[in-house]
């Protein structure tokens, strides 16, 4: 056989090879670009602003303007459903603050100081207090802090896991020994209920003591800055309880401790639960902290149903610009999908929900061997999420998500609230042609294919 013959089969599988690894290394790197953990940064280029279909707020002017206008200090709630974006824009409103010389104390409080399964306002306080502290160490004396958990310090060392002495601590360490008692309230429930007991009775002397150490901060605020805000993310991941006074924590939190929540003197924007602002005491949370802002859904249908081709092009983009950053010249309808129809069902099924619909690409992409992703791949993700979703309701909830369905609106009761907290009920705005601001709400797609809720539709159908 001549040589040539021998060489040409190892010369095809010399040339297969770079191909499998360049497909198993853009399949890895898709799969981390679609992310749903993991808000962009400002300033990210494979941001995408929808204002346009999201009712057309700007959190730069909703918020940023009255910060940056205002001669005294402004307090903001901003709301939405979780993985809706939030983060996204925060990060946004932060740059946009610290480029006109704010400086800014940014923290997401599930991450290393509140449990979102369980927050109570004295774990937000503490929460403010450590960073701020942590942040602007070197633009005050952190005297008066340190002085009042010297005062308390007996008692709460041991909830602290620690034998240190307080007094023979230098400045830092006392500082990094608060740090271990707030990230005990978090991490050892069994401590937390302590930690507060021990706390609360204190809270006024230490929102005074903090007030001192952020006077201070202010005057000698870093980069030459002149004013100062704090941003306290997640807080919209606070799961709702009933307390024992027949409310709900988030109710306890941002109402009853409202005066506290805004006694920090400098900006202060907090994030909260999408159902908080649907409470029987909504009118009580304008009054305290005027209107709040929120970020709703990507309308990617219309209130009557039909595809709603500027938000649909919009989610398209989201994915599009992701893609594009590992695979800029392949077609995302063929060479990353296999079929436009694949493509457009992610995009619809996620409702226009952000985080949904990178985890709906994620787990596509986590069945698919080799581009491009099937129909079939794209078909169990949209499975899978929709068993997760079947689990959430609860049988007696059927008949309202119907009933939502077929109104688009929500009536103000705990039912409605806990829907639109886990993300069953999504909200959506737009402006009509006179230019008011309209908002209308819906089943999350994933659940109109459940058999429960096609039963309730039709049974309500049977009564009219």
């Amino acid at each position: 056989m001549p040589l040539a013959s021998c060489l040409l089969p190892l010369a095809y599988s010399l040339l297969r090879v770079p191909s499998m690894t360049y497909t198993s290394d853009l399949l890895e790197n898709l799969y981390n670009a679609f992310d749903p953990s993991q808000p962009l940064p400002a300033g990210d280029p494979v941001y995408v602003d929808c204002r346009e279909v999201r009712g057309d707020g700007e959190i730069q002017v909703d918020l940023g303007k009255e910060m940056l206008l205002s001669k005294r200090e402004t307090y903001h709630l901003y709301g939405g459903h979780r993985g809706a974006g939030k983060s996204t824009e925060l990060f946004r409103l932060k740059q946009y603050l610290e480029q006109n010389n704010f400086y800014v104390v940014y923290f997401a409080a599930d991450e290393e100081d509140v449990d979102s399964e369980d927050t109570q306002y004295t774990d937000i306080l503490l929460a403010c207090t450590r960073h701020l502290l942590e942040d602007l160490k070197d633009s005050a004396n952190p005297r008066p802090l340190l002085n009042w958990l010297e005062s308390r310090w007996q008692e709460l060392k041991d909830l602290a896991l620690t034998e240190l002495a307080f007094d023979g601590l230098s400045a830092e360490a006392k500082i990094s020994q608060y740090g271990k008692l707030t990230a005990n309230l978090r991490a050892v429930p069994t401590l937390r209920q302590q930690i507060r007991q021990k706390i609360n009775p204190h809270t006024v002397t230490l929102l005074k003591a903090l007030n001192q150490f952020i006077t201070e901060a202010k005057q000698n605020l870093p980069a030459g800055c002149t004013k100062l805000a704090v941003i306290a993310d997640n807080l919209d991941r606070i799961v709702p309880v009933i307390q024992e006074s027949n409310q709900t924590n988030h109710e306890e939190i941002f109402l009853d401790r409202s005066e506290q929540l805004k006694g920090l003197k400098c900006h202060i924007v907090y994030t909260v639960p999408i159902s908080m602002l649907y409470s029987k005491r909504t009118n009580d949370l304008r009054d305290i902290y005027g209107d709040a802002q929120v970020l709703p859904m990507i309308m990617v249908r219309t209130k009557e149903g039909n595809l709603y081709q500027p938000g649909f092009n919009k989610v398209k983009e989201v994915i599009s610009k992701r893609v594009g950053q590992f695979a800029p010249t392949r077609s995302l309808e063929t060479d990353i999908f296999e079929s436009p129809e694949a493509l457009e069902r992610l995009c619809l099924m996620s409702g226009g929900h952000v985080r949904n619909l990178l985890l709906l690409i994620q787990t596509a992409i986590a069945r698919t061997e080799t581009l491009p992703i099937s129909l079939r791949a794209v078909q169990r993700s949209i499975t899978d999420a929709r068993d997760t979703y079947r689990r959430t309701v609860q049988d007696g909830q059927w008949s309202i998500l119907a009933d939502v369905y077929r109104s688009k609106q929500i009536h103000n009761n705990d039912q409605y609230r806990q829907l639109l907290f886990n993300r069953c009920l999504l909200e959506y705005q737009y402006f009509d042609d006179e230019g008011e601001r309209q908002c209308w709400y819906d089943v999350h797609p994933l659940i109109k294919g459940i058999k429960q809720f096609q039963d309730a539709c039709a049974q309500l159908d049977s009564q009219q």
